[in-house]
Order: structure tokens, then C-alpha cells, then sequence
């Protein structure tokens, strides 16, 4: 059985202690972190850029999960394979030939992903399934953390879970927003492989035994 994989989100780290935060989750039972990077237009908030990322892969020891919530994600794919992403998805909303794309991204050595909005059927890979490394569901609108989990994602991950099946991929499913105790458990019975968690483990007392108790619930 495959493992399932938590990837805390330094979306919700203290960016006044990025570095501290980082060492956290390095000597966590964390398996990746997952790095959003927000452009302003594709979606309505700022994150980081370039040069804090180079930052973050300086201090970090695990596979860099970076999510690209970006118009034309294309112009930037070597960037970020110089910086050290390990995964790369970006958002199907945001790419016309994301054919091309994808296999741009593998070109480059990294892990292929597509990201979809809430409100994107996985219906529409179909026809790439089996090119993409990992699919990242969202599970609450792009843009901003904290927000509350969107529950047609349980349907969305079985319908996907369903189209891997069928085209004989080796796709995984990675969850991201909203994630906390009270579904993670849920979420990989339905089919999830990789949980994103930001706030429910950077705003915890202990993040550290946050991210144990989370890896116990989906062992």
C-alpha cells in the first residue's frame, strides 16, 4: 500500500522566522513542503517570489511541492527548476496547451503537476492523465489560507480516482485546503495520497506534533 504523504504549507509559516519555520518541518515527519506562488491576477493575493523561494531551498532538506496559482506558468518553468522545485503544478485554468506544458516541465527533470479550481470537472483530464505526476485538487477557492473545505471534494477525488484507475495511471492525488483532523482520515479512504495542511499546522501550539498526530491518522 502506497504511503500517504502530508506536505505542511509555508503559506501559513511566520514569514518574520521562515527559516525557523523551515527547520520545523525538516525535522518533522512532514514528507514535502508544499509552496504556493501567487501572482496577483490568476489569483487575488501575493505570496512569494523567486527570490525568497531560492531562500526557502537553501534551508530546506525535503522535496520542494511548489504550486503555481499564475497566469501563463509556461515563461517560468526553467526558473523554477534552477531554483530546486521538485514538483511543478500548474493550474489547467491558466494553460492553453497543457500538453506542451506538462511535458515541459518533465524536460526540466521535475515532477509534473496540474492543479484544479473547485469548480473544474476532472473530467477534462482525460486525455493527459497519464503525462501528470500528480493532480492537486483544491479544496477551497486559490488565493488565500485558512479557508473552510469545500465538501464536493470527496466526489471530485473519486471521480479522479476513478479516471486514474481507468487509464492505467500511476497519478497521485494531492488535497490542498482546509485540511485538518477532522477529514484527513476521510480523505484518504476516498483516494487522496498527499494532504496539504497549512493553517490547521502552522497555527497549532505544536506544529511539530501536529504533523505526527496528522501522518498517524492516515497511516
Amino acid at each position: 500500500m502506497q504511503t500517504k504523504l502530508v506536505a505542511p504549507s509555508l503559506l501559513a509559516a511566520d514569514f518574520g522566522n521562515l527559516q525557523r519555520d523551515i527547520e520545523l518541518v525538516n525535522k518533522s515527519e512532514a514528507d514535502w513542503f508544499h509552496i504556493d506562488i501567487m501572482d496577483g491576477v490568476f489569483v487575488p493575493n501575493i505570496s512569494y517570489g523567486m527570490p525568497v523561494l531560492k531562500a526557502m531551498a537553501k534551508h530546506a532538506n525535503k522535496p520542494l511541492d511548489v504550486h503555481l496559482m499564475i497566469v501563463d506558468p509556461d515563461r517560468y518553468i526553467k526558473t523554477f527548476a534552477s531554483l530546486g522545485a521538485d514538483n511543478l503544478s500548474v493550474h489547467l485554468e491558466a494553460c492553453t496547451h497543457l500538453h506542451r506544458t506538462l511535458q515541459a516541465i518533465k524536460a526540466e527533470g521535475m515532477k509534473a503537476g496540474v492543479a484544479l479550481n473547485p469548480h473544474t470537472s476532472v473530467s477534462l483530464l482525460q486525455d493527459t492523465i497519464q503525462d501528470i505526476d500528480l493532480v492537486c485538487l483544491m479544496s477551497v477557492n486559490p488565493g488565500f489560507g485558512g479557508q473552510s473545505f469545500i465538501e464536493n471534494t470527496y466526489a471530485k477525488i473519486s471521480a479522479l480516482k476513478d479516471l486514474i484507475i481507468q487509464k492505467n495511471a500511476s497519478t497521485l492525488i494531492e488535497i490542498d485546503g482546509g485540511v485538518s483532523s477532522k477529514n484527513a482520515k476521510k480523505l484518504v479512504e476516498t483516494g487522496a495520497d498527499v494532504l496539504v495542511a497549512g493553517s490547521f499546522v502552522f497555527g497549532s501550539d505544536n506544529p511539530t506534533e501536529t504533523i505526527s498526530k496528522l501522518k498517524e491518522e492516515i497511516a
